[in-house]
């Protein structure tokens, strides 16, 4: 499942630096990827709780100022920051979010709608005691550790796994979660580090 998924990173990589590329440098820190058409779909009447995610990425200047989510310190180096996992256009803010936050033991089903221009994820991670989410340690490849994992949401417009949610489409999952603390994260290499995590609590 890794493999197929980083192949897919791959391919959508050289087509978002394809779309970055046009209009040259001086247009590339602003420029978002261009937009191919994605299949338009809707859930299907899903099991148990329902929470809705979203997942979105913005360029500069969308979200205002301030200090980008994942980042060390305040105002810490920006998604842009060259790393080991490539380059974001300078300023881009990545983000996830979780409607309810919190939803009772049992069956949970997550609905997540791809808002943004890239492809994303979202993998459901243990929290532990004390654990805070968006401090997980990124690999050298960009990615965190799925060790734990107890499920995705990455197939476009159908359920489970698959090579990632195309943008403007919807994928989702329905797993039994315990009651305890979870990260939602999309492990595309250098999404957790630009701001892609929420915490969801099951209760008793």
């Amino acid at each position: 499942m890794l493999s197929h998924r980083m192949n897919a990173v791959a391919a959508a990589s050289l087509v978002a630096l394809a779309g970055l590329g046009m209009g040259g440098p001086a247009a590339a820190s602003t420029t978002a990827p261009h937009r191919q058409p994605s299949p338009a779909c809707t859930a299907p009447p899903l099991q148990g709780q329902v929470v809705d995610v979203t997942t979105a990425d913005m360029g500069p200047g969308m979200m205002g100022p301030g200090p980008y989510p994942g980042t060390p310190g305040p105002g810490g180096p920006m998604p842009g920051t060259p790393g080991p996992y490539g380059q974001w256009p300078h300023g881009m803010r990545m983000t996830l979010r979780a409607t309810p936050q919190a939803v009772p033991a049992g069956k949970v089903s997550l609905r997540v709608v791809n808002d943004g221009v890239y492809t994303h994820e979202v993998v459901v991670l243990p929290l532990q005691p004390g654990q805070t989410p968006g401090r997980r340690v990124t690999n050298p490849d960009g990615r965190v550790s799925e060790a734990g994992s107890l499920g995705e949401a990455s197939r476009t417009c159908g359920a489970g796994a698959g090579s990632g949610i195309a943008p403007g489409s919807t994928g989702w999952t329905t797993l039994t979660l315990r009651p305890g603390r979870y990260e939602l994260v999309c492990n595309f290499p250098g999404h957790y580090a630009a701001g892609m995590y929420a915490e969801l609590d099951v209760t008793r």
